[in-house]
């Protein structure tokens, strides 16, 4: 995912925020994921803690994931997603 696609669901959410407090919450909790994947490098490369590398590619990926998810339960009708389409 580019930044500008994380902007724009990001802004999605806060304009929507009222409407659908669950749907933000996970969204910010899969930015802090991300945040959290990038930073778990550190220990890898300084201190050869080789273990964290799969937690820390799947918080990298958490984006990605998440928004295949939602796009995927969207298409099913399990799960309907306004922000998916939104600004594109």
């Amino acid at each position: 995912m580019t930044v500008n696609e994380l902007q724009r669901i990001k802004r999605w959410h806060v304009d929507h925020k009222a409407e659908h407090p669950v749907e933000y919450h996970a969204w910010d909790l899969a930015l802090t994921l991300w945040v959290l994947g990038w930073v778990g490098w550190f220990p890898i490369c300084a201190f050869g803690q080789p273990w964290t590398a799969p937690v820390s590619l799947l918080g990298i990926f958490s984006p990605s994931l998440y928004v295949a998810w939602r796009k995927r339960a969207h298409l099913r009708h399990t799960l309907r997603c306004d922000w998916i389409d939104a600004g594109t």
